[in-house]
């Protein structure tokens, strides 16, 4: 990785960080239980990729997704500013947030491992 490649994973690590405490204090009710998987930075800084999921154990309807995204836009000013303060960038980074569907996927996967596994059990109990 080069040394800008390395800066940008710290800042990103970074941003993460802040991003979830900032969250944990926001009033908007869609925004309550939001986690932020990965945070990835452009080499430049100019731009974050945030990467947000519901909690554990949550699989939200694409309503709530919805909801949810439009949540963290509405706050994503405030975010935005708040998080280039607390990293001490010259320039605050644009904030996109991206709903993360890799962890509702290995729910999903699981699931079906284990209608398998249960239809398998039947045939050798039948």
């Amino acid at each position: 990785m080069s040394g800008q490649g390395l800066r940008s994973a710290r800042v990103a690590a970074r941003v993460r960080e802040e991003l979830a405490a900032l969250l944990r204090d926001m009033a908007d009710p869609r925004l309550h239980g939001v986690l932020i998987s990965r945070v990835e930075m452009t080499d430049d800084l100019q731009a974050a990729r945030i990467f947000v999921r519901h909690e554990l154990g949550a699989s939200p309807g694409e309503p709530e997704r919805r909801s949810m995204l439009k949540g963290l836009e509405a706050a994503g000013g405030r975010l935005r500013r708040d998080v280039g303060k607390a990293v001490q960038l010259r320039r605050a980074p644009e904030l996109k947030f991206i709903y993360d569907t890799g962890q509702d996927s290995a729910y999903r996967v699981e699931e079906i491992l284990h209608e398998i596994r249960m239809d398998d059990e039947r045939r050798q109990k039948g």
